[in-house]
């Protein structure tokens, strides 16, 4: 069946064909605008009744993101490793917990944000254990810090920089998409 938009002159569609998970960064930093173009782009993703749970904490402080990728790496049982692949740049995603959709709607974040990245010649890649580094004192401490005092759940983390590696793509399963007609 051919589709309806043509993913070579589709910018929206290209992006999409060509996003890749970027697992090796390059050291530099990534400009403020640019961190702020990709998070304001999750800000835009849809959300159970247009709630709006999730919050997006850029985190750019060296310090700051080497315990999270310590602690992230200790979750992982693999303590030696770097969950976060070199990034200099990590956006925490967490969502209230009273909301039922709170994991559906940061994960709707996420994937909006991985596409922004993409667009504007950043790399990116959704990395795991936000809801077990989120759930720790320390983490909940620093939440607070963040001025968020409710109950929030961590949905996922976007290490976010520029691409040191060019992945391809993975040819796409067999009976990925089923019809009904």
């Amino acid at each position: 069946m051919e589709s309806a938009a043509s993913k070579e002159t589709n910018p929206v569609l290209e992006c999409i064909y060509a996003r890749r998970s970027i697992r090796r960064y390059k050291s530099d930093m990534v400009p403020d605008s640019a961190i702020a173009t990709v998070a304001e782009a999750g800000t835009y993703a849809p959300t159970g009744r247009g709630m709006q749970s999730p919050v997006i904490i850029a985190i750019t402080n060296r310090e700051t993101r080497d315990r999270l990728s310590q602690v992230n790496a200790e979750i992982f049982g693999r303590p030696n490793f770097d969950p976060f692949y070199g990034a200099p740049v990590i956006l925490a995603v967490v969502a209230d917990k009273a909301r039922s959709t709170a994991v559906y709607d940061g994960s709707l974040v996420i994937g909006t944000m991985l596409l922004a990245a993409k667009s504007i010649g950043l790399g990116a890649c959704w990395i795991h254990r936000a809801r077990e580094t989120f759930e720790m004192p320390e983490w909940q401490e620093f939440l607070k810090q963040q001025g968020l005092t409710g109950d929030y759940e961590g949905i996922g983390f976007l290490a976010l920089g520029y691409a040191d590696q060019d992945p391809k793509a993975a040819p796409r399963k067999e009976g990925y998409i089923r019809w009904v007609r």
